[in-house]
């Protein structure tokens, strides 16, 4: 078992990881503070991300992305988890799911989205189906060579800055071994499409400048050509594509507990009372070799499951587990730095707070703690008939 890097892979990630901190680490702040990235700083993002060939890297050469495979991709995301992700946002890494695009959707959705031209957006959740996904009630019904689109989603990330937006709505229904059940079909819809609006989301006290908004489709007309892959296979698309997000999860969550330790520790050492170190006294020590022991853990358990998948090994399970640690992980790694610095742990002069509060939504999104607990005990378990 090599637990190594290669050559390459140490250079992607002193690159990235420069990248964050030169590019990503001085705006912070000031988006912290007001809740927005002016347009400006994230278009500079772009185009430097574009100029260091990192832009796309999770697309295949052959299409104008950098080829990279999943445990590489896996390392980008690590060092990208260390900065705020109203920026990093901008270090682009389109939708996997673009590659379902055939005939004329690659040249107007697939390459500019690859080539930093077009900005995609996932739009799954409505206010009643999250984990549900085969509960949704946005439906698109046929009408000759068209389908007209209704309902709402919500929580939608980065919409607000998306150029069209990949929107899974319900085309039918199907009797399963558990009932009767939603087929989906997943839809191309451009902003300024008659009939899509794009609101403002909710104010989150996570990730403060990477926006969530609320899509309305009302009598939204889209030709046949803007369905991506095949009418009612939206499911299985979905869950073709959509594991990968679960291991970036837990690749953003250990970069972003990494870089918490990394607060933790020199100020442990230096931060004296009673005549000593901090760091000298059991309470606080213990809480480093914890903190770093569950964090070292996350990171392997996360790039295992992705080594299986460039082994071509199925991974469903061990990214379940990745993801489901890592973010837990990261709830606690945060608590215990807050708990190192004291009062001052919780000041705006130091980022402490603002990942305390950064890490309470990665045990919700792109599957809940449950969800991820409930996909690892149906593996577990399956074999056994149960």
């Amino acid at each position: 078992m090599n637990f190594g890097l290669s050559e390459e892979q140490e250079m992607i990630v002193k690159t990235v990881r420069d990248f964050v901190e030169t590019e990503i680490y001085p705006h912070e702040n000031e988006v912290e503070r007001t809740g927005i990235v002016p347009s400006e700083i994230g278009d500079e993002i772009r185009r430097k991300c574009i100029e260091l060939g990192f832009y796309a890297c999770n697309f295949p050469e052959e299409i104008g992305g950098a080829g990279l495979d999943h445990l590489t991709f896996t390392l980008v995301e690590r060092e990208l988890g260390r900065g705020s992700m109203g920026l990093t946002v901008f270090f682009g890494r389109p939708s996997g799911i673009l590659m379902a695009c055939e005939g004329e959707q690659r040249e107007r959705y697939l390459l500019p989205a690859v080539r930093g031209e077009r900005v995609d957006a996932l739009a799954i959740t409505e206010p009643d189906a999250g984990s549900d996904m085969r509960g949704m009630k946005c439906a698109a019904r046929q009408d000759g060579d068209d389908f007209v689109l209704n309902g709402t989603k919500h929580f939608i990330s980065h919409a607000d800055v998306a150029d069209f937006v990949i929107v899974f709505a319900a085309t039918g229904e199907e009797e399963t071994h558990r009932g009767v059940k939603k087929k989906i079909t997943a839809f191309l819809v451009d902003r300024g499409t008659p009939g899509f609006e794009i609101l403002k989301g909710y104010d989150s006290v996570s990730h403060r400048g990477y926006h969530n908004s609320i899509l309305n489709f009302t009598d939204c007309r889209l030709p046949k050509s803007q369905v991506l892959g095949e009418v009612h296979r939206g499911f299985d698309l979905a869950n073709q594509w959509l594991y990968g997000t679960r291991l970036t999860v837990a690749a953003t969550c250990v970069g972003r507990a990494r870089r918490v330790f990394d607060l933790a520790l020199p100020y442990a050492a230096e931060r004296k009372q009673f005549g000593k170190p901090i760091g000298a006294n059991q309470g606080v020590s213990f809480k480093l070799a914890d903190m770093i022991t569950e964090i070292d853990a996350a990171d392997l358990l996360t790039l295992s499951a992705a080594w299986k998948l460039d082994a071509g090994i199925p991974a469903n399970r061990e990214i379940a587990s990745a993801k489901l640690y890592a973010s837990e992980m990261l709830a606690r790694v945060t608590d215990e730095a807050i708990q190192i610095f004291g009062g001052m742990g919780l000041m705006d002069d130091l980022p402490l707070a603002r990942f305390w509060r950064d890490a309470r939504v990665e045990r919700i999104w792109d599957g809940t703690s449950e969800i991820q607990r409930h996909i690892i005990s149906r593996d577990l378990l399956r074999p056994f008939g149960a």
